[in-house]
């Protein structure tokens, strides 16, 4: 399980998005790109973590998201 402040890589593209907003709405897919690395900021329920990438805070579920190593 990852912590607050672990880099981590989106592995495949999403249908949507889920901002991480306190009123999260659902945002276009195309806004990350598969392989673009993002900072956990949040962890939520149910296997989900709040992960900022650079263009927006997105909810994405644990298992569409791989830990990135110090190296890359």
């Amino acid at each position: 399980m990852p912590v607050i402040g672990d880099k981590l890589r989106l592995k495949e593209p999403l249908r949507y998005l889920k901002t991480a907003d306190p009123m999260p709405m659902l945002r276009p897919p195309d806004l990350i790109s598969p392989g673009e690395i993002g900072d956990v900021v949040g962890l939520h329920p149910m296997d989900v973590v709040a992960v900022r990438f650079r263009r927006g805070t997105f909810l994405i579920p644990i298992d569409r998201l791989d830990p990135v190593e110090q190296s890359d």
